[in-house]
């Protein structure tokens, strides 16, 4: 499996019933959370304006997620790689720093809908190919470069890979697709996104697009040159490390970096039962990448997910961070703001070394009684070390895909999830994911 070559047999050979139980398991939560987190990522301006441009500009057939317009299978891993990147509450790999099934599901999404041949076995089969390879990718690519590149960068070859699977290309288109995807993946860099928060995100929806396009161009003939992230000594434990159950979940939908802080400051409000307008200062500690998350005063949900300051306000206020609560109209809140005004960050050596395999924080708070509270060390809840139970990512897709999709949609796909392994067709939950949103 260290090869090239091997991995390229990995691709291609193996089954669903080569996976061990539990990671049939988390196949299937991955794929819960991100069409939770898509739902509630459909109602943004960013998605709105990508979906529009997809039917437009790159018309066909494919409809949309959570649309029903028509795209072609890039448009259609485009919009949704983005609508999923356009609320910051999907699954992540701590030492990849980025996210493999925000593109990875979309692309796997519209692919399935045009062979319209695929079970509900080989979907999370898939589903789970795409994480491996993206996860690897990330790993042998982040050692190669001194640039920290967005998701999109290493998505790019492990789309092309699983395209290459479901299309049935052989070999050597394989290794091609993944070469013209590494090529011309997005090598944007993240730190100008963190520094500068926009639409532009993770580079999740692009890296989706270019991978479909390269495993379409290598099933033309078009050639590639060799990926050089296959066959690095990150590929060695393939088949027998499983990364796919390897990956955090997000609790609150904003940036990871920004998780351990809101641990830090709830767990404060929670032991000495102060309420927010008590609060007269507020300091959190943590590593350099989560201070960069420097936005206060935000005015557009980008920046609110993007931000440090704004989602631990957000908890002292609400108790919790929900996607209404990151929504363009609710930003104005004024109790917020002023907590969100009034924080100051500083930089710790330990916590800069632990990252990025752990991200570390602690709070400090003090009260209009003069009080002054200092949390432990935190870290982000729902790390793989300290997994969600079921019930946990449950509730927490549900609370994402109700206001949106209604109850009876919801607890549609959600059964759809589930039985997805025992149906002969993925089409049925394909179906429920392509209606638009009334």
């Amino acid at each position: 499996m260290t090869t090239p070559n091997g991995i390229l047999d990995f691709i291609s050979e193996i089954t669903w019933d080569d996976l061990p139980p539990q990671v049939r398991l988390q196949s299937k939560l991955c794929l819960l959370d991100l069409i939770g987190v898509g739902a509630g990522g459909a109602s943004t301006k960013l998605s709105g304006i990508i979906r529009d441009y997809c039917a437009l500009d790159m018309s066909g057939a494919l409809p949309m997620m959570f649309d029903g317009r028509g795209a072609s299978a890039s448009g259609v891993a485009l919009a949704g790689g983005m609508t999923i990147d356009a609320l910051d509450g999907h699954d992540g790999f701590n030492p990849a720093k980025g996210h493999a099934g925000c593109g990875v599901l979309p692309a796997l999404y519209g692919l399935t809908q045009e062979l319209n041949d695929v079970t509900g076995k080989e979907f999370l089969l898939c589903l789970t190919l795409g994480y491996e390879l993206a996860c690897r990718t990330a790993l042998a690519q982040h050692a190669s470069v001194p640039d920290y590149h967005t998701s999109g960068a290493w998505v790019a070859v492990a789309v092309a890979g699983m395209a290459a699977r479901l299309m049935r290309l052989d070999p050597a288109q394989t290794a091609h697709a993944m070469g013209i995807a590494e090529y011309h993946g997005p090598r944007s860099q993240m730190m100008r996104c963190i520094d500068h928060p926009t639409m532009l995100k993770d580079g999740s929806g692009w890296g989706a697009m270019c991978g479909v396009a390269a495993a379409r161009l290598a099933a033309a003939g078009f050639t590639g040159a060799p990926a050089l992230t296959l066959g690095t000594d990150h590929w060695q434990d393939l088949a027998d490390r499983w990364l796919i159950c390897e990956q955090y979940f997000k609790p609150y939908p904003v940036c990871r970096w920004a998780q351990a802080p809101i641990a830090a400051v709830l767990d404060l409000q929670q032991r000495h039962g102060f309420a927010s307008q008590d609060i007269t200062g507020l300091h959190i500690v943590s590593f350099h990448e989560s201070v960069r998350l420097g936005a206060k005063r935000v005015k557009t949900t980008e920046e609110a997910q993007y931000s440090t300051s704004f989602p631990c306000a957000l908890a002292l206020v609400h108790g919790t961070i929900l996607p209404e609560h990151v929504a363009d109209a609710a930003l104005n809140h004024p109790e917020v703001q002023r907590l969100s005004s009034i924080l100051t960050m500083g930089e710790d050596a330990s916590a800069n070394s632990a990252f990025p395999n752990r991200r570390l924080a602690r709070a400090e708070i003090t009260l209009a009684s003069g009080g002054h509270l200092k949390s432990d060390w935190f870290e982000p809840e729902w790390d793989p070390t300290a997994p969600p139970s079921q019930k946990d990512l449950k509730r927490k897709f549900f609370s994402y895909a109700v206001p949106a999709l209604g109850r009876a949609r919801s607890q549609a796909i959600h059964h759809a999830v589930e039985t997805l392994d025992h149906g002969s067709n993925a089409q049925p939950l394909l179906d429920l994911l392509a209606q638009p949103i009334s």
